[in-house]
C-alpha cells in the first residue's frame, strides 16, 4: 500500500510539472526543447519546505521563510531563454536560495557553481555565464569581475520599483545591463542601492 501511494505521488508531481510546462512556460514564449526538458527533469518541490510543496507548481513565487523566495517557473524560463546556456558554459548562480535555478542550469551547461547573494561570490573566478536569482537594485562593480570578456549576466533589475529581466555584457571592463521585459523577481538585499537621506 505504501509503495503504491509513493508511486502515485511521483506520477502526480510529474503530471504537475508537465502542466506547468504547457500552461506557464510554452504559452509565454519559453519553447527551447533543452530548457523545457530541464524543467521536466528537475522536481521543483524538492526545493521547497515540506509544508509548501503542495504549491510547487502554482504560477507564482513561493515564500520559503527567512526572507527567501522561490521565483515562479516562468521567471526562470525567461532567464534561461535569455541566457542561452550551452555545454561549453561555466555558470555562476548567485542568489538566495538559488538551488532550483542551479539545478536547471546543470542540465544545460558544463559546470555550475552556486554562491549565496550575501556570500563571497566576488572571489568565485570568471564564468562565461552568471545567473542572478533575484533582482539587483544597484549593480556592484565586482559583478563585472566574475564574468568573462565575452560572457553574459542574466538576472532581475529593479527600476522605479518594478522588477524586470535584464541581460548584461562587459563593455570596456564594466557591466552594461539591458532590460528585456518585465518579470517577477524578488529584490536581493545584498544588491540593494545605498539608502539616501532626503529632507
Amino acid at each position: 500500500m505504501t509503495v503504491v501511494e509513493e508511486r502515485a505521488g511521483v506520477a502526480e508531481t510529474e503530471s504537475a510539472r508537465r502542466a506547468m510546462i504547457d500552461s506557464q512556460l510554452r504559452v509565454s514564449g519559453v519553447n527551447d526543447p533543452a530548457i523545457l526538458a530541464a524543467f521536466l527533469a528537475v522536481p521543483r518541490e524538492d526545493f521547497l519546505p515540506e509544508a509548501r510543496r503542495a504549491v510547487a507548481y502554482a504560477d507564482r513565487a513561493v515564500a520559503l521563510g527567512d526572507g527567501e523566495v522561490l521565483s515562479p517557473a516562468l521567471t526562470y524560463g525567461q532567464m534561461l531563454t535569455a541566457a542561452e546556456p550551452t555545454a561549453d558554459d561555466s555558470v555562476l548562480v548567485i542568489g538566495n536560495p538559488g538551488g532550483y535555478l542551479a539545478a536547471l542550469a546543470e542540465k544545460l551547461a558544463g559546470t555550475v557553481t552556486l554562491v549565496a547573494a550575501g556570500g563571497d561570490w566576488a572571489k568565485a573566478g570568471e564564468h562565461s555565464l552568471v545567473l542572478v536569482d533575484g533582482a539587483i537594485e544597484a549593480v556592484p562593480a565586482a559583478l563585472a569581475g566574475v564574468v568573462t570578456a565575452e560572457g553574459r549576466v542574466v538576472g532581475g533589475m529593479v527600476e522605479r520599483g518594478v522588477t524586470r529581466l535584464a541581460l548584461g555584457r562587459k563593455v570596456a571592463g564594466s557591466l552594461a545591463m539591458t532590460v528585456l521585459a518585465e518579470a517577477d523577481f524578488t529584490p536581493l538585499a545584498a544588491f540593494a542601492a545605498p539608502r539616501k537621506w532626503s529632507f
